[in-house]
């Protein structure tokens, strides 16, 4: 055999496996969610209240401490990735533009080539939503950033990021939010629930075979009245009539199961949640598998008072060096 022609049947067997490992890759993959708990910069933004996550601030916000934050944030990133083939990745409480730029650059996360989608809010601290991609997996056709509205809660916050694209070659829009905390009263999250519930109705509108996926850290539990009543987001499938109507997997999680993903006032909460259309569920082609807290030992305290709980950068008013509050979610699709 000439060596020209032993060149050629290398070649288009390599190709062949790195198509077939492409192929198999959109045959399964991930939606996941994830707050990432004050990833700022060192650097003032003008007209935000990000004082205390400066050098001289209270918490001495330097570069060795901003650069293992994304050293660690980079880590559970990189999981989320490799664990669940994540395509789509929803984060909140980023800064800006240029703390997400730092952590799609760590060399952790390289071999992803994720980019990201980011819109600055009027949020008064400086924190943001933001949805960081795998370019081979989902590609982007739209994006906007919603404004929360007047709530009549007093302080500026951070809105829905709506995105539009192809999930697998599938329509999908994704809706990323960050609700008001528990520090504001119920009616504040309640009025985000119905802002969220007229974009969703306005998609399945204007674009009635697309996916839907809300997104992010809403501060509520499933059965709170912001999620049962306002968005309609439903315990079971069964209930979901219409091909838009919502989902929520994660109400059996906490009620059944016991799980959560934050710890507010010593007791595990499932604030942050993934929540999908009838559509994701009963389709031909990709669908919703299985939903997942991802919750590896490194991410929580081994030893203490805050024994099992997530690894927090701060706890009473220490440096821990740590991930988040929160641990991240990740709902799986297959075909």
């Amino acid at each position: 055999m000439s060596l020209a022609r032993t060149y050629a049947i290398t070649a288009i067997l390599l190709l062949g496996t790195i198509l077939f490992a492409q192929t198999n890759r959109q045959q399964a993959c991930a939606i996941a969610f994830y707050n990432m708990e004050n990833l700022f910069d060192t650097i003032h933004c003008e007209g935000k209240n990000d004082y205390e996550f400066l050098p001289r601030g209270v918490n001495r916000w330097d570069s060795k401490r901003y650069n293992s934050k994304i050293e660690n944030i980079a880590t559970v990133v990189a999981d989320l990735c490799d664990t669940y083939n994540s395509a789509i990745i929803g984060v909140c409480e980023v800064e800006n533009s240029n703390v997400l730029s730092h952590l799609v650059s760590n060399p952790k996360l390289k071999a992803y080539n994720l980019k990201y989608i980011h819109r600055e809010s009027d949020d008064t601290r400086g924190i943001d939503c933001a949805l960081l991609y795998n370019p081979l997996l989902f590609t982007p056709e739209q994006s906007t950033l919603v404004p929360y509205g007047d709530s009549g809660w007093q302080n500026k916050t951070r809105g829905y990021l709506v995105v539009r694209g192809k999930l697998a070659d599938e329509d999908i829009h994704i809706i990323v939010n960050h609700w008001p905390s528990r520090h504001a009263k119920s009616p504040a999250r309640e009025y985000a629930a119905s802002r969220v519930k007229a974009i969703k109705d306005s998609i399945a509108t204007h674009h009635p075979q697309s996916m839907i996926a809300v997104i992010g850290d809403l501060n509520d539990n499933p059965d709170n009245k912001s999620l049962k009543e306002i968005l309609e987001a439903r315990r079971e499938l069964a209930e979901c009539n219409k091909s838009s109507d919502l989902y929520n997997p994660w109400w059996n999680t906490l009620r059944k199961q016991k799980q959560g993903t934050v710890v507010f006032r010593d007791r595990w909460q499932l604030y942050d949640q993934i929540i999908i259309s009838r559509n994701m569920c009963d389709k031909e082609g990709l669908k919703y598998r299985q939903c997942h807290i991802h919750k590896p030992p490194y991410m929580l305290y081994s030893k203490g008072d805050y024994k099992g709980f997530p690894m927090r950068t701060f706890a009473n008013g220490e440096w821990r060096n740590g991930y988040s509050d929160h641990l991240p979610v990740v709902i799986s699709l297959g075909r």
